[in-house]
């Protein structure tokens, strides 16, 4: 499944991933390539306002965050500009079932860290 949302987001960014094809439950990553990947999905994940895009691609960017830092890849903060620590004050929250709108004063920053540590404490090393 994994490989397939990473299809969907290449195309998306236009942008090779880095990740190569699934051989016996691995896949090869080149590093330098999957940097400027994660920086690019981080920038348009920080980018996107629409709660439905943000619901879909949420638990993805925070998998390949988690990936990222496993593989010591430096998000670039400079590339997300002075937004990295801006309030979440202009994305839509949604109130249905099953959804929750990050706590109040937090950044979209911090709130993706802290879905990218609770997957990480839940995929192999």
């Amino acid at each position: 499944m994994f490989q397939r949302q990473l299809a969907v987001f290449e195309a998306e960014l236009e942008l090779s991933s880095g990740i190569g094809p699934m051989e016996n439950d691995e896949c090869q990553i080149d590093l330098a390539i999957f940097e400027t990947f994660v920086n690019a999905l981080l920038a348009q994940h920080r980018r996107q306002s629409h709660v439905i895009v943000l619901a879909l691609s949420e638990s993805f960017t925070a998998t390949v965050l988690v990936l990222a830092e496993r593989a010591r890849i430096r998000v670039d903060l400079a590339q997300l500009g002075a937004t990295l620590e801006g309030p979440l004050s202009d994305m839509q929250a949604s109130t249905g079932e099953g959804m929750s709108a990050p706590a109040e004063g937090r950044t979209w920053w911090e709130a993706l860290r802290e879905k990218a540590q609770e997957l990480g404490r839940c995929m192999p090393r």
